[in-house]
């Protein structure tokens, strides 16, 4: 699966319109339209806030592998953190 047919999975899943996500990614809804039909790629910076807003890590989005998203690590609500200290 490409990453434009992931975006469209993950946003729909989120039931969020293309004109939601661009105001979350502060972009205009032409971007996210031209990320969903495979026309351009988010830049590093744009990967990284679609990889935190939808709660999976950057591999995901940029493997053109089948699959279930991963968690992101730590990005996970339901998932608890372990704290160390040094005492």
């Amino acid at each position: 699966m490409i990453f434009a047919d992931k975006l469209i999975q993950l946003r729909k899943k989120s039931g969020w319109t293309q004109e939601e996500l661009a105001q979350q990614m502060h972009v205009s809804r032409q971007s996210v339209s031209k990320w969903e039909g495979a026309q351009s790629v988010p830049d590093l910076e744009k990967m990284v806030q679609l990889s935190r807003l939808f709660h999976v890590t950057t591999d995901y989005l940029l493997k053109d592998e089948e699959g279930e998203p991963e968690p992101a690590p730590g990005e996970d609500p339901g998932e608890s953190l372990r704290r160390v200290s040094l005492e």
